[in-house]
């Protein structure tokens, strides 16, 4: 899904191809973690059509193409670059699969999976920032992702099965209901683990029998998979902080 923006200054251009740079030496580095030195070029273009400054809060800007991870309020991060590009390209999407994201988070994520496939459901527990993602989609011109308010651990099983589904906290095992959403032959991608102890970003792959093979991929730090709301749809809200 192209997304509709005035040009961007040549700076930005810039910097986003230093990003890009900075993603594809750190994928060149991790190969023997991660089994790949690239990642698809399918993956790395549509992160150069998402305007990342666009997903961090202002006082973030600055800063908004480095290889980092940022806060964006309310105690979350939006995801590294690299940790991005690494997520989308293990998924191993096709054109028109339909992807479940647990974790809106900013919306970063899901905007460039956005321009892969065919639909991003994405399921946030934390309210405004649900709120504040939809609007950005929208003023984007993204429509191809939906987003509601909810416990991501009971996944979105009206949408179900999905092609592919990517867990953006950290979780100290697999929750059983995502395993059930996920289509044979689809691949889960999250962050095993618990917060300040080890976590390691792990594939799961289910196979056309529904057996679930796991592969640990490399060490990572996310914020915790957090519980505790049922789903419920997101107001709209105007973006009128960030």
């Amino acid at each position: 899904m192209a997304i509709k923006t005035p040009s961007e200054p040549s700076s930005e251009e810039a910097r986003c191809a230093e990003m890009i740079a900075q993603i594809e030496a750190e994928a060149r580095s991790t190969a023997d973690y991660t089994g790949r030195s690239r990642f698809d070029s399918r993956v790395l273009a549509a992160i150069k059509r998402v305007p990342r400054h666009e997903f961090v809060p202002a006082s973030e800007k600055d800063m908004a193409y480095l290889n980092i991870a940022l806060p964006i309020g309310h105690g979350q991060t939006i995801s590294q670059p690299y940790i991005v590009a690494l997520m989308t390209d293990l998924l191993a999407l096709e054109p028109d699969a339909v992807v479940l994201e647990i974790g809106t988070g900013s919306g970063y994520q899901a905007a460039v999976l956005a321009q892969m496939v065919r639909q991003v459901y994405s399921v946030e527990i934390i309210p405004a920032i649900a709120a504040k993602a939809k609007a950005r989609f929208t003023r984007l011109g993204i429509t191809n992702i939906e987003v509601r308010v909810g416990d991501g651990y009971y996944g979105w099983p009206e949408h179900a099965p999905f092609d592919g589904i990517v867990v953006t906290a950290a979780a100290p095992q697999i929750p059983p209901l995502l395993v059930e959403q996920l289509k044979p032959g689809g691949r889960l991608v999250i962050p095993l683990g618990r917060p300040l102890d080890r976590q390691d970003l792990t594939v799961a792959e289910k196979s056309e029998d529904n057996q679930l093979s796991l592969r640990s991929v490399l060490p990572v730090a996310f914020v915790p998979f957090q519980q505790g709301r049922s789903i419920e749809p997101v107001e709209h809200e105007e973006e009128n902080s960030w």
